[in-house]
């Protein structure tokens, strides 16, 4: 069933909002002013994916830097170590981020959930079923 989530001027294009839907989470995304519905948690670490980037169709976790495809859901690419440029890290700080980094490998990262949409005048609708 398609329920009324937001209006059209609520997401500008290249812009993303979150939303509580019959208690699912899930992120809209204006691509070239088609709305998209996914997910709102990485399928990695569960960040607030809001909170991220979104260019073209690729939508970027703030955490840890794994894209999605808004149009499939489908992970484009894993988690991305964090890059402290050319700055020294004390050894004790490094060996932390080692182990970290070696837990983080063993996350499977999954793909979103994807939501149909409609957007009819300037309702936007997304079947929660």
């Amino acid at each position: 069933m398609f329920v009324e989530v937001a209006k059209t001027d609520e997401i500008a294009t290249g812009g993303m909002k979150a939303y509580e839907v019959k208690g699912k989470e899930i992120v809209l995304c204006n691509y070239d002013g088609k709305i998209y519905a996914v997910s709102r948690r990485c399928g990695h670490t569960n960040a607030p994916l809001e909170m991220g980037t979104l260019e073209g169709y690729i939508l970027t976790c703030p955490l840890h830097h794994s894209q999605f495809d808004i149009t499939t859901g489908e992970i484009l690419s894993g988690p991305v170590p964090a890059d402290f440029g050319e700055e020294p890290i004390p050894e004790s700080l490094m060996k932390y981020f080692q182990n970290v980094g070696m837990l983080l490998s063993k996350v499977k990262t999954y793909d979103l959930e994807t939501y149909p949409v409609k957007v009819e005048g300037n309702s936007i609708t997304v079947d929660m079923d």
